[in-house]
């Protein structure tokens, strides 16, 4: 750490000199504006990017080093994850047809990212999303509505016997990992340019505080899918109807006590927060009473009631955990 001490002029300016490096670095003339953004813990941070630039950040893959397309289409993600606006895919041949194939997944799977450019032996990707125009709440409710329906979706079809409908349960999935993936993009881009915060309207803590419900309310639409594909083997195996009521009526509580941890979220209510959590463990004693029920049915039966449980309860745990990231953002507020 550099120490400088302030300075006063004229008897009432305080001045403090910045270092000469870092000056030269950023190319800063004299009178140039610069951004003084006073942090939360009594910092201040000093930033000549006082509006919101894009700045190109260029990550290149060269096939030779990624020679499994899982890996490549794994690592594409990482790089729009970590914010970078122009990807390229490089090659001392021809692009194989697979690669390109992840190259059109890998688009489909994000929001923003198109082929800018594409040669015999090189595909260059471009980031067309400005990050300001989606504001992390409405990202959020958006992933809540499609969860909800897909919970919702993957009981009624349990209840009819409609293999469609869980079957769209579970390709809508991806629609989910889409919208994490960016809110993931964008707290990245937030801890590395304080200044998209300032555009965005909202503090790096709660940036911080809306990943953490994101990846929590994707892991919700991850056990609605195991829910769904659960469905699809008792549509086949069969399954004593008279159970039916009785996992429909645990799918709403569930999907209750997850519907109120969203709601509180929103309403940021501590009292409601904490007895969101009380509520999920009084729930405990009924997703344990299913164990006699399925040691009486047959295996593949028993393993697809046991599975549908199971995703409940753990729907209703990631409930109280929104509850709880939502008290520590509240609690350190106050």
């Amino acid at each position: 750490m550099e120490i400088r001490k302030i300075q006063v002029t004229g008897g009432s300016s305080y001045v403090l000199s910045l270092p000469k490096t870092w000056i030269r670095e950023r190319n800063i003339q004299k009178n140039d504006p610069i951004g003084v953004v006073s942090q939360a813990d009594g910092t201040l941070l000093i930033t000549p990017n006082i509006q919101y630039d894009r700045t190109t950040k260029i990550k290149e893959f060269p096939l030779k080093d990624y020679p499994d397309p899982q890996m490549l289409l794994r690592s594409l993600i990482g790089a729009y994850i970590c914010g970078f606006t122009v990807v390229k895919i490089t090659s001392a041949g021809r692009i194989p047809p697979k690669v390109r194939q992840v190259v059109r997944k890998f688009t489909q799977m994000t929001i923003g990212q198109e082929v800018a450019e594409e040669t015999d032996n090189s595909i260059t990707l471009k980031d067309i999303l400005n990050p300001s125009e989606m504001p992390f709440e409405n990202t959020i409710r958006r992933m809540y509505v499609i969860v909800k329906a897909m919970h919702e979706d993957a009981m009624y079809a349990m209840e009819q016997g409609k293999r469609e409908l869980a079957e769209d349960v579970a390709a809508r999935d991806t629609d989910v990992d889409r919208l994490h993936w960016l809110i993931h993009r964008q707290f990245s881009l937030i801890v590395d340019n304080p200044a998209l915060s300032l555009r965005m309207n909202i503090t790096p803590r709660m940036a911080a505080t809306y990943y953490q419900i994101s990846r929590t309310i994707e892991r919700v639409g991850d056990h609605a899918v195991l829910i769904a594909e659960s469905v699809l083997v008792l549509s086949d195996k069969g399954i004593d109807r008279t159970l039916i009521p009785k996992l429909t009526s645990l799918g709403v509580d569930s999907l209750n006590v997850f519907n109120q941890a969203i709601q509180t979220v929103f309403s940021g209510n501590l009292t409601r927060a904490n007895q969101i959590i009380a509520s999920a463990e009084d729930m405990e004693s009924l997703y344990h009473q299913f164990g006699d029920t399925t040691r009486k049915m047959k295996a593949q039966e028993a393993i697809a009631v046991n599975q549908i449980v199971q995703s409940m309860h753990r729907i209703t745990e990631y409930s109280s955990d929104i509850a709880e990231i939502l008290i520590n953002h509240l609690v350190s507020d106050v």
